[in-house]
């Protein structure tokens, strides 16, 4: 039975055009307007109120400064032009995706990046409709929200860095003395894995991405799926203990952390153990065709490294953008 998640992503408001690609509709930009940091308030003025009312009637009104010079809730005027922003960068292009792949590509963007982790997990959600298997699911949260790593005995425990502070914070509320050391998130696995479909938008589970864990099997069928939805290059992902090639000749880095370290190595420079210790996950990629000549029948290597602080930020446009690919 087909089950549904991710319900506040937007993806249910979105239009389609004749590929599937997903075009912003009304009601997509309506929701935008809809949360609190826009929505009037009870002590929001006149001239908020009218332009709150005007971009409801018409979600693409077009808005001036002189829109915003009577609105007296300066912070109202802040994210207006970061909503604005983002409405405008997706008008540029017939397609989220296509708008996607233009940031990919280069493009530099006006608006704060939570809005493109946000676009990420609405391709994502139209990449993985029908899925059923949770576990491949909530590994594809890695792709569009920080993840905070716990290392115990031989797991690899990422749970959302967000909720983990959320949770952290009320715990130093509602106790007195000094702030607890860690906090508990349930544990999602293969006997747990349905309870995933009711709590989708809290990204309230924490998943083992250690090497032979289902989770990190389905990260990889999420790259896959990923790269071959983008650039309609078939791949196949697998995890590894470690690089012993000495023929290596590609590599990327999912993430700022391991993108340095990547290239230190490929370089021949000495890291160091405390650098080694942050690589949390190595994978290496292979496809059919699709890449150029030097790389047919290579293995692209991958890796996965948490920050000093403990955390991952993936980059998924890391996969997009650094493929030998024989076109682009």
């Amino acid at each position: 039975m087909t089950q549904d998640f991710w319900l506040t992503s937007g993806w249910h408001l979105l239009d389609r055009d004749t590929e599937g690609r997903l075009v912003p509709s009304a009601d997509f930009m309506l929701a935008y307007y809809a949360r609190d940091e826009i929505a009037p308030q009870e002590e929001s003025c006149a001239a908020e109120r009218a332009l709150h009312a005007r971009l409801s009637e018409d979600p693409f009104a077009e808005v001036t400064e002189a829109d915003f010079e009577p609105i007296i809730d300066r912070d109202v005027v802040h994210n207006y032009r970061a909503v604005l922003a983002f409405r405008g960068f997706l008008a540029q292009y017939p397609t989220l995706e296509a708008a996607y792949m233009a940031v990919v590509r280069g493009v530099r963007i006006d608006f704060p990046p939570l809005f493109l982790e946000q676009l990420t997990q609405i391709i994502l959600r139209n990449i993985l409709d029908g899925d059923t298997d949770t576990l491949k699911i909530r590994a594809a949260e890695c792709l569009f929200r920080q993840q905070t790593v716990t290392l115990d005995d031989g797991r690899i425990m990422v749970a959302d860095h967000a909720t983990v502070q959320l949770q952290a914070g009320m715990a130093r509320m509602l106790q007195e003395g000094p702030a607890p050391d860690e906090v508990s998130i349930d544990i999602l696995a293969t006997e747990t894995a349905d309870e995933y479909w009711a709590r989708s938008d809290m990204f309230n589970t924490s998943v083992d991405l250690a090497f032979t864990q289902p989770a990190l099997d389905g990260l990889c069928r999420v790259m896959e799926a990923w790269i071959g939805y983008f650039l309609g290059v078939t791949t196949r992902i697998q995890p590894m203990h470690g690089i012993e090639d000495e023929s290596w000749s590609w590599h990327v880095g999912l993430d700022s952390v391991s993108n340095d370290l990547f290239n230190d190595l490929y370089s021949g420079a000495d890291v160091g153990e405390d650098r080694l210790r942050a690589i949390l996950c190595l994978f290496k990629l292979e496809a059919e065709d699709g890449f150029i000549s030097e790389m047919a029948g290579r293995p692209v290597y991958l890796g996965l490294a948490m920050d000093q602080a403990g955390s991952v930020r993936m980059k998924p446009q890391n996969l997009l953008a650094n493929l030998p690919l024989a076109t682009s």
